[in-house]
């Protein structure tokens, strides 16, 4: 038998929760805001400061794998100090490394720091690395950029954990997750106009400023569930229903070591989730405009336009995942079935991608990949969730931030692995082929580790 589910949310609870929800989608879309500019304005930066398509791999890569370390560090800096502190002070630091990529306008186009290879003879390689001021400049906003926004999701996923029953979870964390699509929608309307009025410094000082201003939201809102004086009585008892009790005051945090993370079954299904299904986002950031431009032969206004049809299909996958699951168990199911049965469904949605390279026309491809990614952020949701289904409380964030390092770093050995093809082949069939199997593969890893998904 399952464990008691909270039941059903009174009429006259109170909705204060979902204010809360509504802060971490807008920082969520923030933060996709800052981090796809610089792609909306690849070209008119290497234009400006004669970038060559190295240097701008340079700068690409050097987010990818800050935003890994940031994705492990901010878990675990979320768990140690707090969502009241730790949230705002990643957001803070990556608003303003997003504004400082302007200050790169400042430095010398004719100067460039050489990089001494010869450390890499052993390797076959002895030349050395030029990269131009500029270049440098902006991989180190890049870095500091990745390693604050790092925290975000981290940190929102322990906040819903904190201000949700169980049976709401994957449903706030679906509305929050969707934020990313909200961000990914904005930027290829909004900044192409921002650059065109004030050129990209000011564009990167704007968009860096949006995040001030969700400080001063956040220090209006925000308050711990136990304490928060906008919090009823009855929504407050409502959220706490189903939750683990409180452990013991000892006048320092719970705190759970990477150890003893490790130890934990449900650890290593949440890794292996990252691993295998986690990557394939990779495709849509990086090789979906790629893919659509070379199969029709668009213009690069028609590829954005098409690109920004996929991310809003896909913004509906994790709220109607999320709420699917949180369904099943109003209705009584247990937190294994709903939680499985939902996360099925979104890699049974992912299977037709590999139909997406052979259909006649770009609008059912976009439908076909659009669903795929729908999928994606529905299993998201889900697997957000899951962490905080099966860990304690003080190590939902940790796991959460060991998971994104996994499948980020995952990530960035799948973007070499898809460049090797797309050389050799020139196709994309086969990448959408392995693609569409590894959710269902990553579902049946999970089952295997963790057969039966209860309270902690």
């Amino acid at each position: 038998m399952s464990s008691a589910l909270p039941s059903p949310a009174p009429a006259r609870v109170g909705r204060f929760r979902w204010a809360i929800c509504g802060l971490l989608f807008f920082s969520v879309a923030i933060n996709y805001i800052d981090r796809n500019i610089i792609g909306i304005l690849k070209g008119p930066l290497s234009h400006e400061l004669g970038w060559s398509e190295t240097d701008y791999a340079h700068i690409a890569s050097a987010f990818q794998f800050a935003y890994a370390f940031g994705y492990l560090l901010g878990g675990r800096l979320m768990d140690r100090i707090g969502i009241r502190r730790g949230l705002p002070i990643a957001v803070a630091v990556w608003s303003v490394a997003a504004a400082a990529h302007g200050l790169c306008s400042l430095l010398p186009l004719d100067r460039a720091l050489t990089v001494n290879l010869s450390w890499l003879a052993s390797l076959g390689v002895t030349a050395s690395l030029v990269l131009p001021f500029s270049v440098v400049g902006f991989m180190s906003a890049r870095v500091v950029l990745g390693l604050a926004e790092g925290g975000n999701f981290p940190g929102a996923i322990k906040t819903v954990a904190e201000w949700f029953p169980q049976r709401e979870r994957a449903l706030a964390t679906g509305l929050f997750n969707a934020g990313s699509n909200i961000g990914a929608i904005l930027c290829p309307f909004v900044v192409p106009r921002m650059y065109a009025s004030w050129g990209w410094p000011v564009t990167f000082y704007v968009t860096g400023a949006l995040g001030l201003f969700w400080l001063v939201a956040w220090w209006w809102l925000y308050e711990n569930p136990e304490t928060h004086p906008r919090l009823s009585a009855a929504e407050r008892a409502y959220i706490r229903e189903g939750q683990p009790a409180a452990a013991p005051a000892t006048g320092a945090p719970e705190r759970i070591g990477w150890g003893a993370l490790l130890g934990y079954r449900a650890t290593w299904a949440y890794l292996a989730m990252s691993i295998l299904a986690g990557p394939v986002w990779t495709i849509y950031m990086f090789f979906l405009p790629d893919f659509l431009q070379k199969r029709y032969q668009l213009p690069l206004v028609e590829v954005g336009n098409w690109t920004a049809v996929f991310y809003f299909v896909a913004s509906f996958g994790g709220i109607a995942g999320g709420w699917l699951a949180g369904h099943f168990l109003g209705r009584g199911w247990s937190v294994n079935a709903a939680r499985k049965v939902a996360m099925l469904l979104c890699a049974v949605a992912v299977l037709p991608i590999y139909l997406a390279p052979h259909v006649p026309t770009v609008w059912l491809t976009v439908l076909i990949v659009g669903l795929a990614g729908s999928a994606h952020q529905g299993w998201s949701a889900n697997q957000f969730s899951f962490a905080s289904d099966t860990m304690p409380k003080a190590a939902v964030s940790s796991l959460v931030g060991l998971g994104g390092f996994i499948a980020y770093f995952t990530g960035g050995f799948t973007a070499e692995i898809i460049g090797v093809v797309l050389k050799h082949t020139g196709s994309y069939a086969s990448i959408f082929g392995v693609a569409s199997v590894m959710y269902v593969s990553a579902l049946l890893v999970m089952h295997l580790l963790v057969p039966r998904i209860g309270h902690k």
